[in-house]
């Protein structure tokens, strides 16, 4: 039985707890059994309790026999990235700096999970602090791609989109900075949706760059993260950038959507650079749409082509040398044992905590914060993300949403990039520019290159029109599937 539950939706697991045909400890066990058959060679799990788990999942079971159901998830488990912090259980980052902390706080998206009566679900790995696109940062371990064991799954939230893929969890969450949802969505071949900024609370995630992280859901199908996306969403007291947007029931609104639509095709995001195989799969998927009946534009975005990288690594990094000055090794995170006065302390304690890429952008960040450099970079940089923002909107007058490729390759080999920071950030240049505006943007599978490795396909959307971005991914999935195919470890 329990291999028969792993690869299924969320929506299918619900309706199985619902009938009866399933426990939620039954189902629990089965992706706990799962992650002690295949995570030896994933390694998408940071840490995980498996007691508490089963714990979470009687208590479910109890609620359901006494017809006190909390929510949707009511018994289904949910992994977590391991920057989203849960009361009692590790928030690594997975950094050496908070190897061992542990959260005395539950995240909004947390607490809420807990009370649609989600069963929270281990700890996943990642880029450390959320700096990279390979997952290949993470202080800890380097997770697999479960498609090919020896290709990187993308990052930063590398191990949920792995964890979901390899069948390990049903629904996860991660954060987005410049794509760190939907490229490791996109090379694990599974749904990875980044909301609008400030419809998911960022209380409990550690930041980032707090005005470009989101929190999103990983999922098996457009439904599936539809259905968590209604969980985690609305607004929050507690966070002072959330937007005070209604959550609709988006499962529901979906299905109201149904088109033709106006889509519009960047027309710089199919240059040079990008992978023939990719752009094959994501002109098939645009030309399905236009089968659909819906009309297809090409559109320009001139500024965001050219400008959003050196935008998007000024403003992250000044964002994030300044969140992580927090971490000097007196209030917390880890303390060199070898600091002969306070000032000796804070430097051995950062150079012991942060890895290689966490130190290079912490100083490229000092750099364009410092005297004399504030204007001519972080300050001009602003300006031009206001820029790319009129890029978006400029095109919306035209259309509904902009299909694109997520990234320019498929999944890439472990080392590959990782002596080359800036051919490693080029994976990221079709979706950075998301977060420079604030736009939702989704990745779903489209196809699969000559060596088996997944393609995702990029939909993005208008601020806060969730439900008809969903519609359109939906759209396509429902003719096709992509989701349907899981990899065989």
């Amino acid at each position: 039985m329990s291999s028969d539950l792993i690869f299924k939706s969320a929506a299918e697991l619900a309706a199985l707890l619902e009938t009866g045909q399933v426990s939620s400890v039954e189902l629990t066990q089965a992706f706990i059994d799962r992650r002690r058959a295949v995570d030896d060679r994933v390694k998408a799990f940071n840490s995980f309790d498996e007691t508490d788990a089963l714990a979470q999942a009687r208590a479910s079971d109890a609620r359901r026999a006494g017809g006190e159901m909390r929510g949707a998830l009511e018994g289904i488990p949910v992994g977590l990235k391991d920057v989203i912090a849960v009361a009692g259980q590790p928030l690594t980052c997975s950094s050496r700096m908070l190897a061992n902390f542990v959260s005395p706080y539950d995240a909004t998206v947390a607490a809420r999970l807990k009370s649609a009566g989600a069963i929270l679900w281990g700890r996943l790995n990642m880029d450390e602090f959320a700096m990279g696109s390979s997952t290949e940062n993470s202080a800890f371990q380097t997770t697999s791609n479960p498609w090919d064991l020896e290709r990187v799954p993308g990052g930063s939230s590398g191990g949920p989109a792995a964890a979901l893929a390899a069948g390990e969890v049903p629904l996860a969450l991660g954060s987005d900075t410049g794509g760190s949802i939907r490229q490791p969505a996109s090379f694990c071949g599974v749904v990875g949706f980044k909301p609008t900024y400030g419809l998911v609370s960022r209380y409990g995630l550690v930041a980032f760059a707090s005005s470009l992280d989101q929190i999103g859901p990983f999922a098996r199908t457009v439904e599936d993260a539809a259905l968590l996306l209604g969980a985690i969403g609305g607004h929050d007291p507690l966070d002072s950038t959330s937007y005070p947007a209604a959550i609709p029931d988006y499962r529901a609104e979906i299905k109201k959507h149904r088109g033709p639509w106006k889509l519009g095709v960047p027309k710089e995001y199919f240059g040079p650079g990008l992978n023939a195989e990719v752009a094959g799969a994501v002109r098939a998927a645009i030309e399905f749409y236009q089968g659909a009946g819906c009309e297809i534009r090409e559109v320009s975005l001139p500024v965001a082509a050219e400008y959003a990288i050196a935008t998007y690594y000024i403003i992250a990094t000044a964002e994030a040398s300044s969140n992580l000055a927090r971490y000097d090794g007196v209030r917390y995170g880890h303390r060199s044992k070898e600091g002969s006065d306070a000032i000796d302390l804070y430097f051995k304690s950062r150079a012991e905590g942060f890895g290689p890429e966490v130190k290079r952008r912490i100083i490229l960040g000092t750099y364009v914060l410092s005297s004399g450099y504030y204007d001519a970079f972080y300050l001009r940089a602003q300006k031009v993300r206001t820029l790319i923002r009129q890029d978006f909107l400029n095109a919306y007058r035209e259309v509904d949403a902009l299909l694109a490729p997520v990234a320019p390759t498929a999944a890439f080999k472990k080392g590959e990039k990782s002596s080359d920071p800036l051919a490693m950030y080029l994976s990221d240049i079709y979706t950075i520019s998301l977060n420079l505006a604030g736009l939702p943007g989704i990745s779903i599978p489209c196809g699969f290159t000559r060596e088996g490795l997944p393609i995702g396909l990029q939909i993005i959307g208008q601020p806060f029109q969730e439900a008809g971005l969903l519609a359109i991914a939906r759209a396509y999935e429902q003719a096709h599937g992509w989701n349907g195919m899981n990899p065989k470890l």
